[in-house]
């Protein structure tokens, strides 16, 4: 298996590539996605609310998707460096284990180290990590090797952001890796972060 990853500034995009993997079959099981509350996504009435607490990891099943397409499985879910996040699927479910086990004493790295764990490399982890902390969405979808270039063909439908210019911008910025101990970004960083990009895809 093959993990496929795509980072978006927009949630309609974001949505848009999920609703397209679903579309050529790729199960909602192997889809997540994860954006920034910010992005006003409601999940108020789905009756799948997960980890509402600071990550404890409590009722992360909802995370898991369901019937009706994974985007009507949307729960909250906290993140430490992160804050707030707006979820659903495989890799929500495992960032939130993974902040279990880290407040408990054990594993540490959040939503990082649910990214590794799955086979999408340390460098490119910090950096979406770091993108949802600003305010961006992550999508990702596990496909099998032979369907890898038709996932990636599809998550780059949407206008999926450049990782390579965009660790660039952020390293002209200082960055250089997701603190996970770092504060939130607040909502008016998050709109200094969207009006950057507003057009561009870097």
């Amino acid at each position: 298996m093959r993990t496929i990853t795509g980072l978006y500034d927009s949630y309609d995009d974001a949505k848009a590539a999920v609703e397209a993997l679903e579309d050529a079959g790729v199960s909602s099981d192997d889809i997540s996605i994860v954006t920034h509350e910010s992005n006003g996504v409601d999940v108020e009435g789905q009756g799948n609310r997960a980890a509402e607490g600071a990550g404890t990891g409590a009722g992360v099943g909802a995370l898991a998707g369901g019937a009706g397409g994974l985007l009507t499985g949307l729960g909250m879910l906290a993140i430490p460096g992160v804050g707030p996040v707006v979820a659903a699927g495989w890799l929500a479910a495992t960032a939130a284990g993974a902040v279990a086990g880290a407040v408990a004493g054990g594993a540490v790295g959040g939503i990082v180290g649910a990214m590794v764990e799955s086979g999408v490399p340390e460098e490119d982890a910090q950096l979406y990590a770091e993108g949802i902390r600003r305010g961006g969405s992550v999508v990702t979808a596990r496909v099998d090797e032979s369907r890898a270039a038709s996932a990636e063909a599809i998550l780059s439908r949407s206008p999926r952001v450049d990782i390579a210019a965009r660790r660039a911008s952020y390293a002209d910025q200082g960055w250089t890796r997701f603190d996970e101990n770092a504060d939130p970004y607040t909502p008016s960083q998050i709109a200094a972060e969207r009006e950057r990009y507003r057009t561009t895809r870097i």
